[in-house]
């Protein structure tokens, strides 16, 4: 099978996996979370993808850059049940320039919005 034709799975580096599974489970609201031989967890999310977060203590939160994001249909609605379960949106000037609640706003009416977990890796959620 051709790299093009597989499924991509981001990995999530974090100094302590329990801490990070509150988050993961409790904040985004992942569950069946399947412990695996690295001592991480892998989350199946939507379209039969992954989320794999694992034990990286000197790579955790290094990244200034978006590590995963979803894709969802209601990015506001999404925004405001992640402000709900205590995640703090990013703010960002230009060239993003976020609203009050985090989201940015691009042509073609392409929107998205940054959140960080508790390591300081940066995930996205962007509408479909």
């Amino acid at each position: 099978m051709a790299l093009s034709e597989a499924i991509v799975q981001p990995t999530i580096p974090v100094t302590d996996v329990e801490k990070a599974k509150e988050f993961y489970e409790g904040k985004l609201g992942l569950s069946g979370g399947e412990s695996e031989d690295d001592g991480g967890i892998t989350y199946s999310v939507g379209g039969g993808t992954a989320i794999h977060v694992y034990p990286s203590p000197d790579n955790a939160g290094k990244s200034g850059a978006t590590l995963a994001a979803w894709l969802v249909d209601d990015l506001e609605a999404e925004v405001d049940e992640l402000i709900g379960n205590g995640v703090t949106m990013e703010q960002y000037g230009e060239p993003l320039n976020t609203n009050e609640k985090g989201i940015a706003d691009f042509e073609g009416g392409e929107k998205a919005a940054w959140f960080t977990d508790p390591e300081g890796n940066i995930m996205a959620i962007a509408n479909r």
